[in-house]
């Protein structure tokens, strides 16, 4: 949600590409030698870069790490810089920089997905090194145990057909993500504390495992992975957010300026985190360095320590008294009470209009549901802000849509609507500015996101067509030539923000 993205610096330093090339240990490519090199190597990583970007001079030091702690396993790290081999960057569609591809052979290429930091990059080559399931004896579990922070180990019968498919079905999804490895043998089964079939998650915090003794139900062991592999405590930052995130449960914060107030803070409230693991998860934040996103949360930025939890899927906003002291007993009673559904969201809103002036109505928080969620009505949004040179652009078509329907047999039907998304708290998913969403009558959960061009007859047709009463108009003659459907929020920008912003 653009509006909510977490406001974090950049902390990585704009390094160069620092070591001379007989120094490192990423391999430099060109047209000339690249197809020979990932022919002879059965696993490459490629960087696709460019000399002049900011992100590709930030992980240029990363990278090389990497390729350092990668080398004795044989796995290759590569670069291609793209101002010198356009052709070869072109071939493999390279759009932005900098692009990280996994090479399996010249035609086996699939993306990158790992974060850019030297420690996640290690992991992910790792685990794409790996088979999905790595059969493991009485002789090897002990070091795979501790081949990543979170590796899970299915112990299960040679002869358990259905349970054995099922983990290999999962490993083979979220290889990516964990270390997955089998055990066959029942007298190492035995001497872990469990009995097959079960699987021990193992990690490098907290309490070290957790045991799935349950049906072996893919869905279910998904669940129990996402949640083990969670720390009690963690710690929100640029590597971490997106994962918290996709969580997809409430996240509460714990802001503090200094390491040693987070350390204590954490240990006060692990307790708290406990209770509610699986449920809601628990992290500290960096005030000094992140303290602006406690405005996306409606705290203060200037007052720390503070505490809020955030409902990801509604977009709720729930602080803690900023004037209170952050003590266990509070934020536990604070909690409880956020998890009965005693604590009413806090809501960042304009005032109501006492009058809507112009043919577009403006919509705020407090009057949200009272129009968007109308189910009488027809809605078209535009979610805006108000330095967005594309929203500035759209509005006179955007009033002259909302002209013609106030003209029309359907004025009482449909609603052209419009709120300033970084003045007021909603609960839609906002990827750009400006996003164009329209919300059915009697089907106000299945919004429909507008992406054709922004003229005047394409939207008329798209709430015909999209609509609850097919409300086709014929429209006036077009004030401006039609305006294409950018967005201020392009992959390279939203990375920024979340990186940087």
């Amino acid at each position: 949600m653009l509006h909510q993205r977490l406001a974090f610096a950049c902390l990585a330093a704009l390094a160069g590409f620092a070591s001379a090339e007989g120094e490192s240990d990423v391999h430099q490519l060109t047209q000339d030698t690249f197809g020979d090199f990932v022919k002879a190597n059965d696993l490459v990583l490629a960087e696709f870069f460019a000399p002049w970007c900011g992100h590709c001079k930030a992980l240029a030091p990363e990278y090389e790490e990497a390729a350092t702690s990668l080398k004795e396993k044989d796995i290759k790290l590569a670069k291609v810089d793209c101002t010198e081999e356009a052709d070869l960057c072109k071939e493999f569609g390279v759009e932005g920089y900098p692009t990280l591809k996994v090479f399996r052979g010249p035609e086996n290429v699939s993306p990158y997905t790992g974060q850019r930091k030297a420690a996640a990059i290690t992991s992910y080559m790792v685990k794409q090194s790996l088979p999905a399931v790595s059969l493991l004896t009485k002789e090897t579990l002990e070091d795979f145990k501790t081949a990543d922070n979170v590796v899970l180990v299915a112990y299960i019968a040679a002869d358990d057909k259905a349970s054995n498919e099922t983990f290999t079905g999962i490993a083979e999804e979220l290889r990516d993500t964990y270390l997955f490895g089998g055990v066959n043998d029942a007298e190492v089964a035995k001497a872990e504390g469990v009995e097959a079939p079960a699987i021990v998650l193992y990690k490098s915090f907290d309490e070290g495992k957790n045991i799935y003794k349950e049906k072996f139900d893919a869905e279910a062991i998904k669940a129990f992975a996402k949640t083990a592999a969670t720390p009690l405590v963690g710690e929100v930052g640029p590597e971490t957010y997106s994962g918290y995130m996709a969580a997809g449960i409430p996240l509460a914060y714990i802001f503090a300026e200094t390491e040693e107030e987070r350390t204590k803070l954490g240990s006060e409230l692990r307790p708290i985190a406990e209770k509610f693991k699986g449920k809601i998860n628990f992290a500290t934040i960096d005030a000094k360095n992140f303290g602006a996103h406690a405005g996306n949360l409606n705290l203060k930025t200037d007052k720390f320590p503070s505490f809020a939890i955030q409902e990801i899927e509604k977009n709720q906003k729930f602080p803690f008294d900023q004037e209170a002291e952050i003590t266990h007993d509070a934020i536990a009673k604070f909690v409880e009470d956020f998890s009965a559904g005693k604590i009413e969201p806090s809501i960042k809103s304009e005032p109501i209009p006492e009058t809507q002036e112009g043919p577009v109505t403006v919509v705020v928080a407090k009057s949200y549901d009272d129009i968007v969620l109308d189910d009488t009505k027809d809605v078209l949004v535009e979610f805006y802000a108000p330095w967005c040179g594309h929203c500035k652009a759209l509005a006179p078509k955007y009033e002259e849509l909302a002209s013609q329907y106030a003209g029309s047999e359907h004025k009482d039907k449909v609603v052209i609507a419009k709120v300033d998304a970084t003045l007021n708290d909603v609960p839609d998913e906002i990827q750009g500015f400006p996003t164009i969403k329209l919300y059915p009558a009697g089907d106000k959960k299945s919004p429909v996101t507008y992406s054709g061009s922004r003229t005047v007859e394409d939207l008329i047709e798209f709430i015909a067509e999209n609509g609850k009463y097919k409300a086709s108009i014929s429209p006036k003659e077009e004030m401006d030539e039609a305006a294409p459907a950018a967005t201020e929020g392009s992959e390279e920008k939203k990375q920024e923000e979340k990186d940087e912003l």
